[in-house]
C-alpha cells in the first residue's frame, strides 16, 4: 500500500513540477498583474496532490503525452477522467502491478525513506511553529488584533483561525499604519493558510527540488500580490512612503508567517514604484487570460 502511494506522489510530483515550471516562465511576464501570478499558483499545487483531472484535447499535456507520459482511464464517461502516468513502470494500476520484480523491490524501499523523511519535515515545521509562537508570551496588546513584540525583527501576521499582527518595539510611529495596511491584506486573503498548504506540500514533495523552488517564488508573488492590493488604495506620495517603509522592514523571513519584510527588497520596490492601476477591461481580459492557462494546464491529455 505504501508503495503504490509513492507510485502516485511521484508522479504527481513529476507533473506538479511541469506546472510550476509553466508558472515560473509566465511569471516574467511584466505584463500580467502580480495578484494573476498568485492565483496561478494554485495550479502546480493541485497538480502535487491531485493525480486524477478531466482529459482535453488542448491540454499542455497532449504536446508530450506521446513520448514522455501514458494516460490511464479512470472513467470513461463524459466528462473523462483520467490519470497521468509518467513513469511508465506498471503493467496494472489499480492497484498497481509493477512490470518487474526489481521495480517493485526498489519502489518498496523507497516508499519507506520517503514517508520516513516527509514525517520527520513536518513534524520539524510544526515544532518550528509552535516554538516561534511561545517567544510572544511577553507581548504586548496595542488595539484589537495588534502587537508589539521586542521578540521579532519585523511586522509579521502570526496564526491562522485568529491571526495577530505583531510589530516589532522599534518600529516607527509613521510605519506603523502602512503595516497594517499590508497584513491585513495578508489576514482578509487567509495567507498564513496558504503558506502551511505550501510547506506541507514541499515537505511531501522534499525529494524534489523543484518543490522547494517553487515555495520561494510562491511567497515572493504572496507579497507582490499583496503590495499592489495595497497600493491601489494610495495616492503617489503615500506609494513612495509604503515603498520606504518596506526598505525599513526588509530583514523578516519566515515560512509560516506573513512577514512584511519577507520577499526580496529590491523586487518590491521596483514593482511597487511602477505600479499602475488596471482598467475593468484589462482586469477582464486578464481573468479570461489566467482561465484559459488554468484549462491547458490543469487538464490531462486524452488517450
Amino acid at each position: 500500500m505504501l508503495s503504490e502511494l509513492f507510485y502516485w506522489v511521484l508522479n504527481m510530483s513529476i507533473i506538479g513540477s511541469i506546472t510550476g515550471l509553466v508558472v515560473l516562465s509566465l511569471r516574467k511576464l511584466k505584463a500580467l498583474p502580480r495578484f494573476a501570478i498568485y492565483v496561478l499558483w494554485v495550479l502546480p499545487l493541485i497538480r502535487f496532490w491531485l493525480p486524477f483531472g478531466i482529459a482535453n484535447e488542448f491540454s499542455l499535456l497532449s504536446l508530450v503525452s506521446k513520448f514522455t507520459t501514458k494516460t490511464v482511464v479512470v472513467w470513461k464517461e463524459l466528462p473523462q477522467i483520467t490519470t497521468t502516468n509518467s513513469i511508465m513502470g506498471a503493467k496494472g494500476y489499480f492497484p498497481i502491478e509493477y512490470k518487474t520484480d526489481l521495480l517493485a523491490n526498489v519502489f518498496k524501499v523507497a516508499s519507506v525513506v520517503w514517508v520516513t523523511v516527509c514525517c520527520a519535515a513536518i513534524l520539524t515545521s510544526v515544532l518550528l511553529y509552535f516554538l516561534t509562537k511561545s517567544e510572544f508570551k511577553t507581548m504586548k496588546f496595542i488595539r484589537a488584533n495588534i502587537y508589539k513584540s521586542d521578540r521579532i525583527t519585523a511586522p509579521a501576521v502570526y496564526g491562522i483561525i485568529r491571526p495577530k499582527i505583531i510589530i516589532p518595539i522599534g518600529i516607527a510611529d509613521r510605519d506603523i499604519d502602512y503595516i497594517i495596511l499590508h497584513e491585513q491584506v495578508h489576514i482578509e486573503r487567509r495567507d498564513n493558510l496558504f503558506r502551511v498548504i505550501a510547506v506541507i506540500t514541499a515537505c511531501v514533495h522534499w525529494f524534489n527540488p523543484l518543490s522547494w523552488v517553487f515555495l520561494k517564488y510562491f511567497f515572493v508573488d504572496m507579497e507582490l500580490a499583496c503590495d499592489a492590493k495595497v497600493l491601489k488604495g494610495l495616492n503617489e506620495t503615500q506609494t513612495k512612503e509604503y515603498a520606504l517603509t518596506i526598505l525599513t522592514c526588509a530583514s523578516g523571513k519566515a515560512f509560516f508567517v506573513s512577514a512584511f519584510g519577507g520577499a526580496k527588497t529590491k523586487v518590491r520596490i521596483e514593482t511597487i514604484l511602477s505600479y499602475k492601476r488596471l482598467t475593468f477591461l484589462s482586469s477582464l481580459c486578464f481573468a479570461l487570460l489566467v482561465m484559459a492557462i488554468a484549462v491547458t494546464i490543469i487538464t490531462n491529455a486524452t488517450v
